[in-house]
């Protein structure tokens, strides 16, 4: 995958029940914090956003799910395309339905999408990506994040899904999906 492309068009994508399919993720890291100048250190998680290209706020990577891929593929496609970051798909954070102004077409005429969301956990940031020119990375908190979100269902993913599972203990997730 030495050239990449973002994809554009929408022959491929996929529909059901006159919804839109979108798969999207909220890529994460840690981040090693100092605790009162002793020794230890708490790890501090931050989720990767990029700008919208068409209004204020911020967002999480996600797009159309394609006929020729998996949702899981679509996900870390789009992660690519639009926020530059590889990494591992570690857990699934739910179906989200929303309403989208400029995504409406004769499959889906009121603009209706689904998005499945996923827990990306990044192992790179690339310094070339296909939609750098038009997007920029800002790292946050959760609380930062939540915040910045331009859309409420992207809100509601974070808040309910991913901040639910970090709390019930992702770093194991994680460090059993290593193998």
């Amino acid at each position: 995958m030495s050239d990449l492309v973002a994809r554009t068009g929408r022959h491929q994508q996929r529909y059901e029940e006159g919804y839109r399919l979108i798969a999207g993720c909220i890529p994460f890291r840690f981040r090693d914090m100092e605790q009162n100048g002793d020794d230890t250190s708490e790890k501090i998680v931050e989720v990767l956003m990029i700008n919208s290209t068409s209004g204020p706020g911020l967002l999480f990577p996600k797009g159309g799910w394609e006929n020729d891929e998996t949702v899981k593929e679509a996900a870390v496609r789009e992660a690519i395309e639009e926020a530059g970051v590889r990494g591992d798909i570690v857990h699934f954070l739910g179906y989200y339905p929303f309403k989208s102004k400029t995504l409406q077409d004769e499959f889906s005429p009121e603009g209706l999408c689904r998005a499945a969301m996923f827990a990306l956990f990044v192992k790179e940031e690339l310094d070339c990506w296909p939609e750098q020119s038009r997007r920029k990375r800002s790292w946050l908190t959760i609380p930062e994040a939540i915040e910045c979100c331009r859309h409420p269902w992207m809100r509601k993913v974070l808040e309910e899904g991913f901040s639910k599972w970090h709390e019930d203990g992702m770093v194991s997730t994680i460090n059993n999906n290593d193998d």
